[in-house]
């Protein structure tokens, strides 16, 4: 099992490079993202070369639309990589601060400081965009880091990793800071699950299969990133013009992306006003539409939505849609249905407003403004590792400060106990 061996080799390096990042100097690291940045820039022509034969392959094997906008890049896009690596750079180091201490009764002075997690295996599907923002955010937090990204972005990712990573070397980052894993072999990933004497920590980002496969089989500590089953709520005292906009932007703006809304609740009271028109818009989209009874009555192209199309991902151009009594009926489907990723509600009633955001159970909750937002980048965080839904260590937009842990230093005079 040549992967075996190669898993095993790059975790070693890798732990060797992340105790030479836990004291690099922030200059050197703000260093390297930046002629990461230039090079990818300047390498723009052969990552388009690579990510071509991706997407050829792609469509030969009949990815979803949606899948392969999630595989394409572009140049605009190439730009947006580079610009969330200098946005990094400008960001503060998070190493060595400090985030609380005492000074005891007896004399000693405690503190507790933020450092980092030291090797982290970063496994994702078909986002080329990833490997770049992960690398970004473990180098400028201090971590190593292993990506496995999945085959249909193998080209892409391959020579996206070689670029970043020759440039932070070069730049004086240690080497075997960047490494990817460029075995398509699945069972790499099994294995890379078991690592736990090189890997502090496994993220997997992509979609409900991937996840729940790591979350299932990993030994490796792991933060999950969770699958985006996002709703909008649009209340009876929406502006329902701004709730078109927003219900139209957060499903298809980019529908393969986990935070794109997959059903849209209606208030009853708005449904006649609001629904003819949303719906006719999504149908000139392209959308899929599949809804409730109440739903269907008004536009004819909807399909009825079954038990499973309210706790699906769909990844595409599908929208289940349904019409709810009140806040209390969208409040129970979301806790029901979401997967604690990114909630919305349109509204003009501030107590509405208010006790939806207290009461929403995700990651990111907003209020009359579309999901989309959820992304590190437009959190100012210059990137993101994933949006984690679950509860322990961190939540929502992972950016530097999330890649982080902490120790404490002590500082004593003679102190016995």
């Amino acid at each position: 099992m040549d992967y075996l061996v190669e898993l095993r080799e790059k975790g070693a390096k890798a732990k060797q490079a992340a105790r030479q990042l836990a004291v690099l100097s922030t200059t050197v690291k703000n260093r390297a993202l930046l002629q990461m940045a230039d090079a990818l820039e300047k390498r723009r022509d052969d990552i388009l070369e690579a990510n071509a034969v991706d997407i050829e392959r792609g469509r030969q094997k009949k990815l979803s639309g949606a899948l392969i906008d999630r595989l394409m890049l572009t140049e605009v896009r190439i730009r947006a990589m580079a610009e969330g690596l200098r946005q990094l750079a400008d960001l503060a180091d998070p190493i060595g601060q400090t985030l609380g201490g005492a000074l005891r009764p007896n004399g000693l002075d405690i503190r507790q400081i933020r450092v980092p997690l030291g090797v982290v295996g970063m496994i994702y599907e078909a986002r080329p965009n990833v490997t770049v923002d992960a690398a970004g955010l473990c180098l400028k937090s201090g971590n190593a880091v292993i990506l496995r990204g999945g085959s249909e972005a193998i080209t892409s990712n391959t020579i996206i990793a070689r670029i970043i990573a020759y440039a932070a070397e070069q730049a004086g980052a240690p080497e075997n800071s960047i490494q990817l894993i460029e075995t398509t072999d699945r069972q790499a990933v099994n294995e890379m699950l078991r690592l736990n004497e090189y890997l502090d920590v496994i993220i997997p980002r992509g979609g409900a299969g991937l996840i729940r496969t790591v979350v299932e089989n990993a030994t490796v500590p792991v933060i999950e990133t969770g699958n985006g089953v996002c709703h909008t709520f649009v209340d009876a005292t929406a502006d329902l013009a701004m709730a078109s906009d927003i219900a139209f932007n957060a499903k298809v703006s980019r529908p393969g992306v986990c935070n794109s809304m997959e059903t849209l609740l209606v208030h009853e009271a708005v449904a006649s006003d609001f629904l003819p028109g949303m719906l006719e818009r999504y149908a000139v989209a392209g959308v899929e539409l599949r809804g409730c009874p109440e739903t269907m009555k008004y536009y004819s192209a909807v399909k009825p939505a079954t038990e499973e199309d309210w706790a699906t991902e769909y990844h595409d151009l599908i929208l289940s849609v349904r019409v709810v009594a009140n806040l209390d009926a969208a409040l129970e489907h979301i806790f029901r249905y979401g997967t604690r990723h990114s909630e919305a509600i349109v509204t003009s009633d501030l107590a509405n407003a208010n006790r939806f955001q207290r009461e929403v159970d995700a990651a990111c909750v907003y209020v009359n403004a579309s999901t989309r937002f959820s992304d590190g980048f437009e959190f100012g965080f210059g990137a993101e590792i994933g949006i984690s839904t679950q509860k322990l260590h961190a939540r929502g937009p992972m950016g530097l400060n999330e890649m982080t842990s902490t120790k404490y230093l002590i500082n004593g005079a003679g102190q016995t106990r």
